[in-house]
Order: C-alpha cells, then sequence, then structure tokens
C-alpha cells in the first residue's frame, strides 16, 4: 500500500514538475516574442509596417536556412571529395543556366504586380512551401528529375522575395529610420533565425533525415505567408497612383520619340530592349553600386567553394577537417553579422562611400591572408568575405530604393539579383577548379589581385563620375586673354 501511495505520488509530482516546466517554457516563449516585437518594431516600425516586413524577412531566411542544411548534407558532407566536386560543380551550372531569363522575366512581372505585393510575397512563401514538399518526396528515391528543377525553383523564388522586399521597403519606411538601417534591419532577423535554424537542422539531418528537414521547411515557408499579410495595405500601390505614373512617363517623353498609338510593334520593341538594358540604364551611382557588390558577390562564392574543399582535403592542426569546416562557417557567419549590425546601427546617408570602403578593407584582409596563409586567415578572409558582402549589399539596396523610381524598382532589383548570382555561381566554379590546382597562399594572392585591380576601376570611374557631375567652369575674358589686362 506504501509503495502504491509512493509511486502516486512521485507520478504526481513528476506530472506537476512537467506542468511547471511546460508554463516555464511557455512564459519564455512569451517574453521573448514580447522582446522580438519590441525589437523589430522600434522607432516606428510596427507603425508604418516595416516590423511585419522585418518578421516576414525571419521566417524566409530560417526557410532558406533548412533548405541549404538539406542540400548540403545531400551535395556535399554525404560523398567523398571528387564525387562532392562533380555533384557541386552540377548544382552550380544548373543554378547559373536559366537565371539568364530571370531578369527579363520576374522584374517586368513584379513591376505589373505593383497593385497586390502582398500577394505577390505571400505567393513565393506558397510555391517555395510546395517545392520543399516536392524535393522531400523525390530525396529517398533518387529522383534527381524532381529534386534537381525544385531546388532551383526555390533558389529563384527566394531571389524573387528578396526582390519584392527590397522594392517594397521604402513604402514601409518610417521617418526615424534611414534606408541603409532598415535593410540592414530585415537582413539582422534574418541572419539570426538562419543562425537559429540552421544548427537545429543540421541535428534533425542526422537524426531524421534531410527529407523530414525539407517538409519542416515547408511548414515554416507557410508560416510565412501569415505574416507577410499582416502587411498594411499601403504595401500595395494604388490603382490610381499607377495610372498616375503612367500619365508622367507619357507626358515625359522626350522629344522625337516616336508615337506608340502610331507604332505598337515599335514601342513593344523598345520595351523589350529597355529590359534587357536595365544595367546601363541606371545611371552611373547605381551602375557602380552592382558593379562593386557584383565583385564582393563572386569573392564570397569562390571563398565558400574554394575554402571548404580545402579544409577537407588538408589538415589544419590541431584541429580536424569537420571542426575546420565549422570554425568556417561560424566565421562567414560572424562576419555577416557584425556587417548587418554595423549596417542597423550607423546614420548611414552615404551609401555609395560604404560599398567602396568595403571593398577596399576586404581588399587589404585578403592581400595581408595571402601573405600569412593558415586556418587563422582562411577564418579572417571568411569573415572579411562575409561582412563585405552584407555591409555591401545594404549599401547598394540604399542606393538603388533611392535612385530608382517605383516604375522600374523591381526590375531593377531582378537585374541586380540575376548578376549576383550569376557571378557568386562563376566565382564558385572558380573556387572549384582552383581547389584542384592551387594551395592557399596561391589562390589568395590571385584574389586579391583580382580584387584590387577591381577596386582600382572602380575608384577611377568614381572619379569620372565626379567630373561629369561637376564640370569646371568656363574660362573667363580675364584667363583667356592675360595679356589685355597686364
Amino acid at each position: 500500500m506504501g509503495d502504491r501511495t509512493l509511486f502516486g505520488r512521485s507520478v504526481r509530482a513528476g506530472a506537476g514538475g512537467a506542468a511547471r516546466a511546460a508554463r516555464g517554457t511557455r512564459a519564455a516563449m512569451a517574453r521573448t516574442g514580447r522582446l522580438t516585437r519590441r525589437v523589430t518594431h522600434a522607432q516606428g516600425a510596427g507603425r508604418s509596417g516595416l516590423g511585419s516586413l522585418i518578421e516576414a524577412s525571419a521566417f524566409n531566411s530560417a526557410g532558406d536556412a533548412l533548405v541549404t542544411v538539406a542540400l548540403a548534407g545531400t551535395l556535399f558532407f554525404g560523398l567523398d571529395v571528387n564525387q562532392a566536386r562533380g555533384q557541386v560543380a552540377l548544382y552550380l551550372v544548373v543554378t547559373m543556366a536559366p537565371f539568364a531569363l530571370v531578369a527579363p522575366l520576374i522584374g517586368p512581372a513584379l513591376d505589373r504586380a505593383r497593385h497586390v505585393r502582398r500577394y505577390a510575397i505571400a505567393s513565393t512563401f506558397v510555391l517555395r512551401a510546395l517545392l520543399c514538399w516536392a524535393m522531400a518526396s523525390a530525396l529517398p528515391h533518387g529522383d534527381q528529375v524532381t529534386f534537381l528543377p525544385a531546388a532551383f525553383g526555390v533558389l529563384v523564388l527566394s531571389k524573387a522575395y528578396g526582390v519584392l522586399r527590397a522594392a517594397v521597403t521604402p513604402r514601409v519606411l518610417p521617418d526615424e529610420i534611414t534606408l541603409v538601417t532598415a535593410n540592414a534591419r530585415s537582413a539582422f532577423a534574418g541572419l539570426i533565425a538562419a543562425s537559429v535554424t540552421a544548427p537545429i537542422g543540421a541535428g534533425l539531418a542526422l537524426l531524421i533525415g534531410a527529407d523530414w528537414v525539407l517538409r519542416i521547411g515547408t511548414v515554416v515557408f507557410l508560416l510565412g505567408v501569415v505574416f507577410t499579410m499582416r502587411l498594411p495595405r499601403h504595401v500595395d500601390v494604388p490603382e490610381a497612383e499607377l495610372a498616375e505614373m503612367a500619365e508622367s512617363a507619357a507626358t515625359s517623353k522626350p522629344d522625337g520619340a516616336p508615337d506608340a498609338a502610331s507604332d505598337g510593334v515599335s514601342a513593344e520593341r523598345g520595351a523589350r530592349r529597355r529590359r534587357w538594358r536595365t544595367l546601363p540604364r541606371v545611371g552611373p551611382v547605381v551602375a557602380e553600386a552592382m558593379q562593386a557588390n557584383a565583385v564582393l558577390r563572386a569573392l564570397s562564392g569562390f571563398l565558400i567553394i574554394y575554402l571548404a574543399f580545402l579544409l577537407r582535403q588538408e589538415r589544419f592542426d590541431p584541429v580536424s577537417n569537420n571542426v575546420a569546416l565549422g570554425l568556417l562557417a561560424a566565421a562567414a557567419g560572424a562576419g555577416g553579422l557584425i556587417g548587418t549590425t554595423l549596417g542597423a546601427w550607423m546614420k548611414a546617408r552615404a551609401p555609395r562611400l560604404i560599398v567602396s570602403a568595403t571593398l577596399a578593407s576586404v581588399t587589404v584582409v585578403s592581400a595581408v591572408s595571402a601573405a600569412f596563409f593558415g586556418l587563422w586567415a582562411a577564418l579572417a578572409v571568411a569573415a572579411a568575405a562575409g561582412l563585405g558582402q552584407v555591409l555591401g549589399k545594404l549599401s547598394m539596396d540604399a542606393v538603388v530604393q533611392r535612385e530608382i523610381g517605383e516604375e522600374m524598382r523591381s526590375s531593377t532589383f531582378a537585374v541586380s539579383e540575376t548578376l549576383h548570382q550569376l557571378v557568386w555561381v562563376v566565382g564558385g566554379l572558380l573556387g572549384l577548379g582552383m581547389s584542384i590546382v592551387a594551395d592557399g597562399r596561391v589562390a589568395l594572392a590571385i584574389v586579391s589581385a583580382a580584387l584590387a585591380v577591381s577596386l582600382a576601376l572602380l575608384l577611377r570611374r568614381q572619379a569620372t563620375t565626379r567630373r561629369r557631375a561637376h564640370p569646371p567652369p568656363p574660362p573667363t575674358i580675364k584667363d583667356a586673354h592675360p595679356e589685355m589686362h597686364s
């Protein structure tokens, strides 16, 4: 009888402890949620709608992190080095080839969908959820015909979300925050969400498999829909404002331009040419920012692939290869976190200067790392590349948001995302080839030289732009004929 009573007390005590733990966990989650909301909605962000956009960005990054973990376990860590090279090269080529069509297709489509932007953002979440489920079903059967196109679709939709987020940020910007700070807050929330989700996803991939990680990604993307639909209505450009923009564009046609009503075919061809030539027509400031960020993106793709294979092939005592890879990922993540934090706290009014300074800093770090190559040098250059990519991207987005109007903003961001994806893949392929033929010292020396040339070209172009914007005053009569006044 006593044993039964003791057992009952133990059960009740255990149940009470579990209930208290559950209540404590629920209270902690509620406090965390309230704190997160206070941070994301600070300085008028909650009133303007920027807070909801930041929360949606967090779910976007969390879902992308789960997809990345599942792909990494399938394409890289699950194979030996030579097999992994082939799989990674195939994946890079598959993701690069169709991206040449993204700018002329996605950008104009999103420009035309300005009156339904909330639904367009929500659709990127819904479609990625469906594609994650398809990848999860294809993975156990080795169905590459389904898996690779679905992976590419997730990548394209992730870029489409980035285009839409950047395009709508000026419409939800409160007066107390600059564009660089608003972009940094969204990136910071996404980075924190990815940093928390990626290790959890990696652990779950080992315990229950990559296919279940993708199914969890489906749920995360569907949760993103909820936060997207909480965006304010002024994210969508009203039909009246669209008509006003169209009328303004029609009345500002330059003299001598052909009349669209008299020659519809020529107008349509001209529109197609303008879509393909978005980059050269955006102006020198935006073009400079895009080109500098293309260099930083190519560096990021090169270093991620090159250093990942280098650390798998060579041992850097006293740590193992897997520990070195973990440290590399942590260094790159820390660099991105520092860059995002700097962007969130600085009251930047000169994003063009930030882009140039970032490229110069990364060039110096790469040169020093080449001279003193080792594990710590590899970690340092990975951190610098992560910081440079994030801070440069934040500043470039601010330049585009400030310089480009609503009618072409999505197209410009689509061109930017396409350019950066292409150069990232090219950099990754170069890193893949360099990992076969060059050691770390030689590879970083080549990288630092290429960065120095790119920086010199950028500074020269900026100087030319300044001279054109501020030409010297014409000579006066006194300057032209000094002998008349002697």
